[in-house]
């Protein structure tokens, strides 16, 4: 893939992962939408180049609207690995590929982020999922606790609708862009 179409995905992948983001954050959803772009990125261009599409969609919207997104683009990074990863391993056509990364990423996410939520801003984050960690919160009084729990399944449900997406696309996708997805693997359900 040359560079221009790289760079025109990486691009595309920010918008998509910004507008999902601003998307979130307007309806106060328990979802995040904000790594869609970032897991299309990983998928077609690879693990480095979709962290990197990940890190700089907080960056530009931290920048732009939001600058609480910023500290969590380590954890849009990541999940550019891991589905980067995944992706060159399995590729992303089949069934089970999206549902490994849904699964991976509901903890490790939470694990990421959840130190950022708690010491930056006081496990209040401004999104849907605020919702349940007040609940957990008053139940428990245990911060970090709460915090980390409500985020699971948020995490769960935002990246397995965020990973069937992008493969259900890398399908429709023409071959010479499937990128490292497009690989014949005998893993296709």
């Amino acid at each position: 893939m040359n560079k221009k179409v790289a760079l025109t995905l990486i691009a595309i992948g920010i918008v998509i992962n910004i507008v999902g983001g601003t998307l979130n954050t307007a309806l106060k959803l328990p979802l995040f939408l904000d790594s869609i772009g970032t897991m299309l990125a990983a998928v077609i261009l690879g693990p480095w180049l979709g962290a990197l599409t990940g890190i700089l969609s907080n960056v530009f919207q931290g920048i732009a609207t939001d600058p609480m997104t910023i500290p969590f683009a380590i954890v849009n990074g990541v999940i550019g690995l891991v589905v980067g990863f995944i992706a060159r391993k399995r590729g992303f056509q089949d069934y089970i590929s999206p549902l490994l990364v849904g699964i991976i990423l509901a903890f490790l996410a939470p694990i990421l982020g959840t130190p950022i939520a708690v010491y930056l801003f006081g496990g209040v984050t401004g999104g849907g999922v605020d919702i349940l960690y007040t609940v957990l919160l008053n139940s428990s009084h245990e911060i970090f606790a709460s915090a980390f729990l409500a985020r699971i399944p948020s995490n769960l449900f935002d990246k397995l609708i965020s990973a069937y997406l992008v493969m259900f696309i890398i399908r429709r996708l023409p071959s010479n862009l499937k990128g490292i997805a497009g690989k014949e693997t005998n893993l296709v359900v």
